[in-house]
């Protein structure tokens, strides 16, 4: 037989034959080879100055949802620290008590990649730098800014902000700051801003000026298209998902989607229980809440709830994080016990939303965060630990390594290229 009829044959065997599925182990490893190939991204991790001191820090495993053990053992490269100061009074007091706080955070995490682990963590400032480290076995920080409220009325703390790190700001969190209006006035449709005021115009693009990422995440609907309109590079929003899957606030729906993808920018969802699956999270808590002020009592933790908590001061709102993970985590185990137990949210719904995000976005303009130690976390990715389930469920979906490489870094890598590269155009054009 000649060698090209038996090729031939050879073609025609193997494509008529039907494809066999993985078997669970097969399909495991290859989660892992992608999950070690590609680097894994979190744009939303906060952070309590208490874990960063010479006795307590990121290279012990803390009860943290992050630090480096946990993500070491879950295979967690780059995680977004966060610069957060919760929204106060609009005065030259509150302004000058968020600065401090804020500069409090930038010192810590220069301390941790500096002074604490610098054989382990390096903090990145542009995609270069976040492939070099990588590529040298460390882990990398980066710094986004929760909330513009620390920028006060001067505009230069932007540029201030930008040389300690910060490469991604949001002008508001959970209320109207001077900047920006909150989605949370869309509670009670009171605004201050009717989206942005006069400054938060002027910090958009001095923002654009520097090279600093816009998050849209927490402003409010009528601010996010504002900001669109000014801005000249693509924004992100940092930690939300979609809003036609769980309506809430802090969800963007299809709107939102359509104005992100046409400016180029991307939408890291986020894994935070309440906004993946409210019914779901509602059933469960309902029945969580009774073991879960148990285990609370037994602690000696004062048990708030989400409203009762924005109205605490910023240390008191980071000491209970801390110790809600611990209330969470034994709560949920006594739960396991139970039969019939309503289930939580999970990785699987998680997906889901990314699911949705690219069937509206196109997989171009989707990645990935948690809000650990913030509030996030779901069955499944609970912490840092567990970072290499997300590449597994995606794996089960039939995600491409490509496609998954994109969604953990290469999107938000690629945002934020253009957004350096948009700024060194403005600042040539100044000079």
């Amino acid at each position: 037989m000649k060698p090209s009829i038996l090729f031939l044959m050879v073609i025609i065997c193997f494509s008529s034959c039907k494809e066999t599925e993985l078997t669970e182990e097969q399909l495991i490893a290859k989660a892992k080879d992608i999950h070690e190939r590609v680097i894994t991204l979190d744009t939303h991790c906060d952070i309590n100055l208490s874990n960063f001191t010479d006795s307590t820090n990121y290279t012990q495993r803390l009860a943290s949802q992050v630090n480096l053990p946990k993500m070491e053992e879950g295979g967690l490269d780059v995680p977004w620290f966060i610069v957060y100061t919760g929204q106060d009074t609009l005065s030259a007091e509150g302004y000058k008590k968020a600065y401090d706080n804020a500069i409090a955070k930038f010192e810590a995490i220069h301390w941790l990649c500096e002074k604490a682990a610098p054989e382990k963590i390096e903090l990145a400032y542009n995609s270069d730098d976040v492939r070099r480290i990588v590529k040298s076995g460390k882990k990398v920080a980066m710094i986004g800014i929760e909330n513009g409220y620390p920028v006060g009325t001067d505009i230069n703390n932007v540029k201030k902000f930008y040389d300690l790190g910060g490469r991604y700001m949001s002008l508001s969190h959970n209320g109207h700051s001077q900047l920006s209006d909150s989605n949370t006035g869309e509670k009670d449709d009171v605004w201050l801003h009717n989206g942005l005021s006069e400054l938060g115009k002027q910090v958009v693009a001095e923002m654009n000026k520097y090279g600093m990422m816009i998050d849209v995440s927490h402003p409010s609907k009528e601010a996010m298209k504002q900001m669109i309109e000014l801005t000249k590079a693509p924004i992100i929003a940092s930690h939300s998902s979609a809003r036609a899957l769980c309506d809430h606030s802090r969800n963007l729906d299809d709107e939102q989607l359509e104005w992100i993808k046409e400016n180029g920018g991307v939408v890291q969802t986020v894994a935070f229980k309440s906004y993946l699956n409210t019914e779901k999270y509602e059933t469960r808590d309902a029945k969580l809440k009774e073991i879960r002020e148990e285990v609370a009592d037994s602690m000696g933790v004062k048990w708030y709830n989400w409203t009762e908590f924005r109205a605490l001061e910023e240390k008191a709102q980071m000491d209970f994080i801390a110790a809600r993970q611990k209330v969470l985590d034994e709560t949920n185990a006594k739960a396991k016990d139970i039969e019939g137990f309503p289930p939580a949210v999970n990785v699987g719904d998680f997906v889901d939303h990314i699911d949705y995000l690219i069937d509206k976005m196109g997989i171009d303009h989707v990645g990935i965060s948690s809000d650990f130690d913030g509030g996030g976390g779901i069955e499944g990715w609970s912490d840092a630990s567990e970072t290499f389930n997300v590449t597994l469920e995606l794996v089960r979906r039939g995600y491409s390594e490509k496609e998954i490489e994109q969604l953990w870094s290469g999107n938000l890598l690629r945002v934020l290229d253009e957004v350096q590269a948009v700024a060194k155009i403005l600042q040539g054009q100044a000079s």
